[in-house]
């Protein structure tokens, strides 16, 4: 299949790395050029210009920062110069009416949609073993469904935007079991108990969890390394909080005060991992001495 792969960020350019050791003619474009070049030397074709890269595509796969990004490269010239009949499969997480407005107008075109956003960080993106949650109709998602196993296990949740939604849905979860996770090792540390060893107690019990098993474990060491981007989460729990509002939920709690507490963790520490949101529960925590609390 004849593919441009547009954003070669962080996950970006290990899943397009992926769909070419697949044997795809992949096309690549990036706004910045020099994380494009090193896939030249790969067997990719390296396009000047997001236009220039979907000019001959079967099919436009986008790995983008936000739905204002993708929406200024898919109608800044994407669009116009994609031939009609191809398939965009768009793998940015973005807001479910973004998604499904962004399918109206290619339609338009002759252009076929699928929104896929995907889960698992940049661990499964190297290993080609994302959750890819698909949006659109079946016929366009069968078409580039072989691009889409080459980075992970594609799933049709529903119509547009319904993979938006999903990834919403594990963001959500995602992000509040991070918080718990954090506040119960912190609970633990606090009284005296070692975390690792709680940890360990506690794997293979109803509180296991691929959480429990890595992220905790980076609490742990304090290895805050960035593999998940705490702006890209609270840009998530944000979308989250307003499709909610658009379907009429009046009360989402949880989405809400993990959200409130990335905001602060963004403001405090800037953009480390998503685990480090135990760092944002201890700032709301400090230490005291307990015998200067007494004699105060």
């Amino acid at each position: 299949m004849k593919l441009a792969f547009l954003g070669l960020g962080l996950m970006g350019a290990p899943m397009a790395r992926r769909v070419l050791a697949a044997g795809h003619d992949v096309t690549v474009w990036n706004r910045s050029p020099d994380k494009a070049a090193p896939f030249a030397e790969a067997g990719a074709h390296v396009a000047a210009s997001a236009a220039e890269a979907v000019r001959e595509a079967e099919a436009v796969i986008l790995m983008l920062e936000n739905g204002p990004v993708v929406e200024r490269v898919l109608f800044g010239g994407v669009a116009e110069a994609v031939p009609p009949g191809a398939v965009v499969a768009d793998m940015s997480s973005i807001k479910p009416a973004e998604a499904q407005d962004h399918a109206a107008r290619l339609a338009e075109r002759g252009v076929h949609h699928v929104d896929a956003p995907v889960s698992g960080g940049t661990t499964a993106a190297e290993a080609g073993t994302l959750a890819i949650m698909a949006g659109g109709e079946a016929e366009p998602f069968a078409r580039v469904e072989p691009a889409l196993r080459a980075m992970g296990r594609p799933v049709l949740i529903g119509p547009h935007g319904a993979g938006q939604l999903a990834k919403l849905a594990n963001q959500v979860i995602v992000g509040v079991t991070i918080g718990a996770v954090a506040e119960a090792l912190m609970l633990a540390a606090r009284g005296g108990a070692d975390p690792a060893k709680v940890r360990e107690a506690l794997r293979g019990g109803f509180a296991e969890s691929r959480i429990l098993e890595l992220h905790a474990q980076r609490m742990i060491e304090r290895d805050f390394a960035t593999r998940g981007r705490c702006v890209t989460h609270l840009k998530d729990l944000d979308n989250a909080l307003d499709a909610a509002e658009r379907l009429g939920l009046e009360s989402v709690p949880y989405s809400a005060l993990t959200a409130d507490l990335y905001r602060g963790l963004i403001e405090s520490q800037g953009d480390p991992d998503h685990s480090a949101l135990l760092l944002e529960l201890e700032r709301r925590n400090p230490r005291t001495d307990a015998r200067q609390e007494v004699e105060a």
